[in-house]
């Protein structure tokens, strides 16, 4: 009796696995959902809510974990965690359309989630432009317009797809700078700009916003996710440009501090969720929000690792995902010049575009426009 030999298919395009084999082709499209996986976390359900899903995925030969108290009674509400392959999960949405306790909403939302698994979008590169005399990586390289001007022209011809102007710093303990000053700097290079790339304006103001928005920027970049100026999301909902929603724990003054949190990614997840449906409220389509989990703002060098390995999560918010991981302090490299922290950051973004996210905020564009194509020929 010889061993069998036996291995794990991972990261692999199951339909041409299935292929190699000899399966029924006719069948290849259907049969991948009995070979794809999902995890999926439900916050916040009722006792009879996590008890009639739990029954309902056992049903199916699918799985729901769920409060150890939930079979009691002793406890009034579970977060649930859904476990099956695709074609299970849409035989458990089929019967939660059936089922009492608002259950029927749930069927829907698990049917459109597990039928939205279209391709990876080709992720967008924006190129940071800081015109700030402080900023922690480049304060001072373009805090004037010709300097900026040059720099601007330099990103667009690397390939950069949107750039992002800062006239504000946001690194812990940097001080606030006015309206009027934050205008005087991005309102000419908006000018000079705006029929040559699309912009993006890095700003907590809701009256600078509006200005440059006017002007012809098309983006708005909120580091607050709306905390610092509560006429924001008005504002962007008036114009009906996109919005960047990032995560953060703290202002510029606190930030710095250690945020002990139990489940990280559920906080984050769950404080973004809050703003998106507060952006909604206001007038803001959800197709214009874009959210950032903030790398660095307020977060220890272990809680940004957690946040990059578990950022394909936030897809679960129905919004395109932006990360910011350029040269930031959590790569341990304060004393390294920024050619140096590029290599690392380009490595750290490899990760999280194979993560699936949409656009990389970044100071090198033609480093991650080179990426972009090594891993387009990579996966095929």
């Amino acid at each position: 009796m010889h061993d069998f030999v036996f291995k794990e298919v991972i990261d692999a395009d199951i339909e041409a696995e299935l292929s190699y084999i000899g399966f029924d082709s006719s069948y290849i499209h259907k049969a991948r959902e009995k070979f794809e996986y999902k995890n999926i976390k439900i916050f916040d359900l009722s006792v009879a809510q996590a008890n009639i899903l739990k029954q309902t995925a056992l049903s199916v030969g699918a799985d729901c974990a769920t409060h150890r108290e939930t079979i009691t009674g002793r406890t009034e509400k579970s977060d649930c965690i859904l476990g099956g392959s695709v074609s299970q999960i849409r035989k458990i949405s089929e019967k939660l359309k059936l089922q009492p306790f608002g259950l029927k909403v749930l069927g829907y939302q698990l049917d459109e989630y597990v039928s939205d698994r279209g391709g990876i979008m080709a992720p967008k590169i924006v190129g940071i432009l800081n015109v700030t005399p402080n900023s922690f990586s480049d304060g001072g390289m373009y805090n004037d317009f010709e300097s900026a001007k040059t720099r601007l022209l330099e990103m667009i011809e690397d390939g950069a797809d949107i750039i992002d102007i800062g006239a504000e710093s946001t690194k812990p303990h940097s001080t606030p700078v006015c309206d009027k000053e934050q205008l005087e700097k991005l309102l000419p290079l908006i000018d000079f700009a705006k029929d040559k790339t699309v912009l993006s304006i890095d700003t907590r103001s809701a009256n600078v916003a509006e200005e440059c928005i006017k002007a012809g920027a098309r983006i708005i970049n909120d580091v607050s996710g709306f905390d610092y100026d509560k006429n924001m999301a008005e504002t962007v909902a008036k114009y009906d440009v996109q919005v960047v929603i990032q995560h953060s724990f703290g202002d510029t003054d606190t930030m710095a501090e250690n945020h002990v949190k139990t489940n990280l990614t559920d906080e984050i997840f769950l404080n973004l969720k809050q703003k998106i449906d507060y952006a909604v409220r206001a007038g803001i389509g959800q197709e214009n929000i874009i959210v950032d989990p903030g790398i660095g703002f307020g977060k220890t060098v272990e809680q940004n690792f957690e946040l990059i390995r578990r950022i394909g999560e936030l897809h679960s918010l129905g919004c395109l995902v932006m990360l910011g991981t350029s040269r930031k302090s959590f790569l341990e490299m304060k004393e390294k010049d920024n050619e140096y922290k590029d290599i690392f950051t380009v490595a750290m973004n490899a990760l999280a575009l194979e993560r699936g996210v949409d656009y990389l905020r970044v100071h090198n564009v033609k480093l991650h426009r080179e990426l972009v194509r090594l891993l387009r020929k990579f996966n095929g």
